[in-house]
């Protein structure tokens, strides 16, 4: 893993889409949950499109049941766990496996559980994590604005499934820009982030 860079920008060189946990049985529970899945799955799109690296965790799946299939995920490596953080030994020979790593965006749930453990732990590590604002959620929206407040504050980037995708093509000369595009015709499904932005705890 290299050193990442001082500033937040994206690059397809070094780059690793992290998609956790999002599963059946978490679905009557997670605030937002068909939006962000929805959501992440497009970003899966866009990174199946352009060829880069993606993986996804399962927590205790025996219980908690399989990825749910509107995601798309079927065939992405996936493994399963018990940590909260995705950062297990099968997950990071999948990270030492990557040319050049500097960051990892990072969706799912819940934000102040499994996206907030494996953030730290990305960084911990010396990567760039950049929080899918749109894309990860909790049981409660307090809960998601206190943890991604909290990552932030450690410094996770904020960004959004469209800004990710445009980050990683950067021009729309990019060969692959007319299907990124789209994917991003039509707007993000609304996850009630703007009431998250109103609150003096995002500044």
């Amino acid at each position: 893993m290299s050193a990442p860079s001082k500033i937040g920008r994206l690059s397809m060189r070094g780059t690793i889409l992290l998609l956790c946990d999002m599963q059946e049985k978490f679905r009557p529970n997670i605030v937002h949950f068909g939006e962000i899945v929805s959501n992440a799955a497009r970003l899966l799109q866009a990174f199946q499109i352009l060829g880069l690296p993606h993986l996804a965790t399962e927590q205790y799946p025996r219980g908690l049941g399989p990825t749910v299939p509107e995601l798309g995920a079927q065939g992405v490596p996936t493994f399963s766990k018990t940590t909260f953080s995705m950062l297990t030994p099968e997950v990071e020979a999948e990270l030492s496996r990557v040319p050049d790593l500097k960051s990892a965006i990072l969706c799912g749930i819940e934000a102040q559980a499994c996206i907030a453990c494996t953030a730290l732990d990305l960084m911990e590590r010396g990567l760039q994590v950049h929080l899918v604002a749109d894309a990860c959620s909790s049981r409660t929206q307090v809960d998601r604005m206190i943890a991604m407040t909290m990552l932030k504050q450690n410094g996770a980037l904020l960004t959004t499934v469209e800004g990710a995708m445009l980050q990683l093509v950067r021009d729309a000369a990019h060969p692959n820009f007319k299907e990124i595009q789209r994917l991003i015709t039509k707007p993000s499904a609304d996850t009630g982030l703007l009431s998250f932005f109103q609150s003096p705890l995002s500044g």
